[in-house]
C-alpha cells in the first residue's frame, strides 16, 4: 500500500521518472520498516504472552494452595463446632430426660 505521494510541482520540477523512483524508494523503505516493526511486535508480544502465562500459572498454583489451606481450616472449625454441638445437646437433654423420668416416677 503506497504511502508516499509528492505534489504535481515536484513532478514538474524533477520529471516523472525521477519522482516515481523517489516515491517507489520511499514506499519500499516504509514497507520494510512496517515489516520490521511487525516482526518486533510479534517477538515482544510472544515474550509478553509467555510471561503472562507463567504468572497466571503461578497465581493459579498459589490460589490452589490457599484454597486448600482455607478448606482444611473450615473442616477443622466444622469438626470443633460439631463437637461443641454434641456437648451442648448432651448437656441440655440429659437434665430434661432426668426431669421427665423423675416426674414419671413421682406419679
Amino acid at each position: 500500500m503506497p504511502v508516499a505521494k509528492l505534489s504535481r510541482e515536484f513532478y514538474e520540477r524533477f520529471g516523472d521518472k525521477l519522482t516515481d523512483e523517489l516515491v517507489n524508494c520511499l514506499n519500499s523503505i516504509e514497507a520494510s520498516y512496517r515489516a520490521e516493526l511487525g516482526s518486533l511486535f510479534e517477538a515482544h508480544f510472544g515474550r509478553f504472552e509467555e510471561k503472562l502465562e507463567r504468572r497466571l500459572a503461578e497465581t493459579a498454583g498459589e490460589l490452589r494452595t490457599e484454597f486448600r489451606t482455607e478448606i482444611e481450616r473450615v473442616r477443622v472449625d466444622l469438626h470443633a463446632l460439631r463437637a461443641d454441638m454434641l456437648k451442648w445437646n448432651v448437656a441440655l437433654w440429659v437434665p430434661v430426660t432426668l426431669a421427665l423420668i423423675g416426674l414419671y416416677l413421682k406419679h
